[in-house]
């Protein structure tokens, strides 16, 4: 038998778990991930994401689509576009011209604070709307477009 008897009630326990760490931790910017909250639980993926559930109708957290949840903190600004539109803002404030290289995609996940893969499909949007050219393995993506005013709000 696990060593937690009756799981009712055990994603709330949890939240208000992590409540305390958001409270706790004033720079604390993303929740723990999934995994490590099984894991540090012994709880089950639903569990946990019941709990993550609990805390985003509290208003503390929000799920950021290829990234981990958020901590959503009051009188903070958080740039909520989808991360396609916020590499193709790059282009015009980095002042990158049609023909110019746009920075790699690992100097684009670190920049953004999410994962290769999550990067390269923001990119290949961007390709596929005609605002990059080339990319692929070891290809240098360059600037085919600059991105209307519009566009990038």
């Amino acid at each position: 038998m696990s060593q937690q008897a009756n799981p009712r009630g055990t994603f709330l326990k949890i939240a208000d778990f992590v409540k305390r760490q958001i409270e706790d931790e004033p720079d604390m910017t993303e929740l723990p991930s999934l995994a490590e909250v099984m894991r540090d639980h012994k709880v089950s993926r639903g569990v946990a994401l019941r709990a993550f559930g609990v805390l985003r109708q509290a208003g503390l957290a929000e799920p950021v689509p290829g990234e981990r949840w958020r901590v959503v903190r009051t009188g903070t600004q958080v740039d909520r576009r989808p991360l396609d539109q916020r590499i193709a803002e790059i282009v015009a404030t980095d002042g990158l011209e049609v023909g110019e290289a746009l920075p790699s995609a690992s100097a684009l996940a670190e920049r953004f604070g999410v994962s290769r893969p999550t990067v390269t499909k923001a990119l290949e949007k961007l390709d596929a709307a005609g605002v990059l050219a080339g990319g692929g393995q070891g290809k240098v993506r360059t600037v085919r477009a600059v991105p209307a005013r519009e566009e990038r709000s």
